[in-house]
């Protein structure tokens, strides 16, 4: 019988320490319940210690998910671990997963500590984790550069304190398939009580060796295995959730293992993780870039007709990707609208089909053919929705390679239409400051970033923006076949979750609910030097980039 595999996901802690992949608590929570949908056996939900966010998120994921095993990271440290603990203590299947450095170099320049004091911490804190959590998991870091007896010795002594899992990390990524697979079957061949542990591996992808070393592992013994989807994390990321298991799937000849994931939810998982996060999947990704079961080459396209097999390896309904493509346009009805977001993925409630279909036929009337890549575009924009405290109404704007650009722009709040002029050296920097101007609230532009959706000259531009006052940082997405109007858009998203939130603080406090800490009378508008002063201290551009942003757009 084929041995079963523990799926271990790591996207909510290692993953988002990689820079641009940070998420605040809903939408980690968001997150959690997809993770839970595509089946993983355990979600790292943070390392609780680091910040009182880092603790809140954790919290609430141990006390929302039922299905998956919700696990803590933490130091070998008492403080630490009984954070952990304090953290994961209401889930269905609570796991603290504790780790302490093994490698000499680690031992001697990171944590300045004899390897005989490393053993006794190690030993200590898995027997003080294991009296306060029924699951405990402990991880040698840096292992791959630890001296094998030494680390046999470790090893054999947690499992004998209480650990029930321990992870082999392979940290920086520094080790070869080969070499990987012999430190394992090294371990189950030589620590004595081996086989009352699940033995792990953690594989970072600094050679771009993550996956392969993590299926080394899982050859020579090791049954869980810890990735992230998307393979995001520290440096150049971990092992990839979607390549690991469909290598498994696609290569039973080599992997004759069984896995609870469902990896018909590997595609939408991964569109979530990029929606969230504003970070797009490399269209040559493996699995599922937007390339992955596309066909150019005329000779491809010759050998798929006659057989898919001929250049696909795995089917994409396999990842949950549809192959058929029903052209959708402006004569569309609701239902085969509808229809075709189900095949998608989709489970739509009235109220959402009914707005999705608004926005459906307003791009419908300015695009000849509505594909599936605009139709995700549509649900990811349109759902999740921030709060609609001011709505776009109109705008209007004049602008010319030599003149300055002009934005008149209408907002509605309550009914109320607030309307303001504003001049720029681009239009949509114009129009952002026109929004300025009618909120009266100060605020960075961290980040903008636009793409096309789609091919063709009609395609539909996605504007993602990023920005942040006094309370916290706030994204916002805009889709539209204008690149200014799916600005605003994005612009507004993001705008209105600031206002909520500095509303509801300001409520509570007592203070001026739209100005973030400012009085309105000193309220000033942000002049393009200062709107590009406070985008280069942001760390996100350079001088260059700055300008061809905010004053070539």
């Amino acid at each position: 019988m084929a041995d079963r595999i523990i799926i271990f996901d790591t996207t909510l802690r290692d993953g988002e320490q990689a820079p641009g992949y940070s998420m605040n608590l809903e939408e980690k929570l968001r997150f959690a319940r997809q993770l839970e949908l595509l089946g993983v056996d355990v979600i790292e939900a943070g390392f609780a210690i680091a910040s009182p966010g880092d603790f809140a998120s954790v919290e609430a994921i141990a006390s929302a998910i039922q299905g998956c095993t919700i696990a803590s990271l933490s130091r070998a440290l008492e403080k630490d671990i009984n954070c952990a603990w304090d953290a994961v203590k209401k889930a269905a299947k609570p796991r603290v997963h504790t780790f302490i450095a093994t490698s000499d170099l680690h031992l001697q320049y990171k944590l300045k500590m004899t390897r005989e004091r490393a053993f006794e911490q190690a030993v200590a804190m898995v027997r003080h984790a294991r009296n306060l959590c029924p699951e405990v998991e402990f991880s040698a870091e840096d292992a791959s550069r630890t001296d094998i007896d030494y680390l046999c010795r470790v090893v054999e002594a947690v499992i004998k304190a209480g650990a029930q899992i321990v992870n082999i990390p392979d940290t920086v990524g520094y080790t070869t398939p080969v070499e990987f697979g012999a430190t394992i079957s090294a371990l189950m061949n030589r620590v004595p009580n081996i086989d009352q542990a699940l033995i792990a591996v953690h594989c970072h992808n600094d050679l771009g060796l993550a996956v392969a070393n993590s299926l080394a592992g899982l050859q020579a013994g090791a049954r869980q295995v810890e990735c992230t989807v998307g393979g995001i994390g520290e440096r150049a990321g971990n092992a990839a959730v979607e390549e690991l298991v469909m290598a498994i799937r696609t290569r039973r000849d080599n992997y004759d293992y069984t896995y609870n994931l469902h990896t018909e939810e590997l595609y939408k998982t991964s569109r979530l993780l990029s929606s969230i996060t504003g970070v797009p999947i490399a269209p040559n990704k493996a699995i599922v870039g937007a390339n992955a079961f596309a066909h150019e080459s005329g000779i491809h396209q010759h050998g798929m007709m006659a057989n898919a097999k001929t250049y696909e390896i795995m089917t994409p309904e396999s990842i949950g990707l549809k192959t058929t493509t029903m052209v959708l346009g402006k004569h569309s009805g609701q239902h085969a609208f509808t229809k075709r977001m189900e095949d998608l993925g989709y489970k739509l409630t009235p109220e959402m089909a009914e707005k999705l279909f608004t926005d459906f036929k307003n791009v419908a009337d300015k695009k000849k053919e509505i594909t599936d890549r605009d139709l995700i575009a549509l649900m990811e924009s349109g759902t999740h929705a921030a709060p609609q405290i001011y709505e776009l109404d109109n705008f209007v704007v004049n602008s010319g390679n030599n003149m300055t650009a002009t934005a008149c722009v209408t907002l509605r709040r309550d009914g109320k239409k607030m309307q303001a002029v504003e001049m720029a050296t681009g239009p949509v920097y114009a129009c952002f400051k026109a929004v300025e101007r009618i909120i009266k609230h100060y605020y960075v532009l961290e980040e903008y970033q636009l793409r096309a959706v789609t091919e063709h000259r009609d395609a539909l531009g996605e504007v993602l923006v990023k920005i942040s006052d006094n309370n916290g940082v706030y994204r916002g997405r805009g889709v539209s076949t204008d690149v200014i109007e799916a600005s605003m858009h994005s612009l507004l998203a993001a705008v209105n979750r600031m206002i909520e939130v500095s509303e509801k603080s300001a409520g509570s406090a007592g203070g001026d609910a739209g100005l973030a800490g400012r009085k309105a009378k000193e309220w000033i508008p942000l002049s393009e030097e200062a709107l590009s002063r406070d985008m280069k201290a942001s760390g996100t551009v350079k001088d260059d980039v700055t300008k061809e942003l905010i004053h070539g757009i």
